[in-house]
């Protein structure tokens, strides 16, 4: 239930942040929420994550599927614990919201600009939230099993 709490939780916080984005502003706009520290910009990413790789669509679009299609497949058939659900959830749901966005647009809805980092979105903060926290996790387990040995 973890898995499926937090996936569908991160598609719809992403879908909801996205609309308001696409309704509320115009390309490259930005607005100030603390001077200096957060803006909110609105960017059309065509690449990978921070812009590389543009034009190359159709790749990231099959990777996130693959990556989707893996993680639900590895839930469904492993005894995965709560916090391997919540990680794999977060990821799957990140990848989904920009899958989403690809699928329909060519592009990725890119805001969240701190000022000196790129501009990124609800979905790629899932993802490297889930991802640092399966990295943990892995960790966690390889010191167990050497303390173990």
């Amino acid at each position: 239930m973890r898995f499926w709490g937090s996936f569908l939780l991160v598609v719809i916080l992403d879908r909801i942040s996205k609309a308001w984005v696409l309704a509320s502003f115009l390309p490259r706009e930005s607005r100030s929420l603390i001077e200096g520290g957060l803006y909110l910009t609105y960017v059309q990413n065509r690449g990978a994550a921070f812009g590389l790789m543009p034009g190359k669509s159709w790749l990231f679009f099959i990777s996130a599927l693959l990556v989707i299609m893996a993680l639900v497949i590895y839930n469904w058939r492993s005894k995965a614990s709560p916090l391997e659900a919540l990680s794999t959830g977060l990821i799957a749901g990140g990848a989904l919201g920009n899958l989403i966005d690809r699928y329909f647009y060519g592009f990725v809805i890119d805001f969240i600009d701190l000022g000196w980092w790129p501009v990124f979105n609800l979905a790629d903060s899932a993802i490297v939230c889930g991802g640092i926290l399966l990295l943990i996790l892995v960790l966690l387990d390889g010191k167990r099993e050497e303390r173990n040995a």
